[in-house]
């Protein structure tokens, strides 16, 4: 039974499956954008979310090596402290998109997306408050 077993197998052994998401992680934060699959993109973002609130307040080396056990490159990681933390520095979260595309993979069908970082320019819509009725 896999009672309290949160994620993702993908078919993959322990040690592969943590080795994917931590190559995946690192080619988001290098490139700013993948595209993968739609499984792959949801299980890789909060990785990416809580490596970039840890680089957020700028340079830590504590948690600069909390970083660098997870990322597969000291220049992505060195990028992350000095121009992706900081520009997400008034940012409480969702830092990263996820956009699901329309067309499928070819071999096998399985449905794309695209994760992105979000730009400083990028907005987050505040819910719509409902309209107030009054009553008479």
């Amino acid at each position: 039974m896999r009672h309290q077993k949160a994620g993702r197998k993908f078919k993959r052994s322990p040690e592969h499956r943590r080795m994917l998401l931590r190559n995946l992680a690192t080619s988001v934060l290098e490139h700013g954008k993948i595209r993968t699959t739609l499984p792959k993109a949801k299980e890789v973002q909060p990785y990416v979310e809580k490596l970039i609130t840890l680089a957020k307040n700028g340079w830590d080396l504590n948690k600069f090596r909390r970083c660098l056990a997870v990322l597969t490159s000291k220049q992505v990681t060195y990028k992350l402290f000095h121009e992706i933390g900081p520009t997400f520095k008034g940012r409480s979260g969702g830092y990263t998109r996820i956009y699901k595309l329309a067309k499928v993979r070819q071999g096998d069908a399985a449905p794309m997306a695209v994760i992105t970082l979000l730009g400083e320019k990028d907005k987050i819509k505040a819910p719509a408050k409902p309209a107030v009725v009054a009553s008479n």
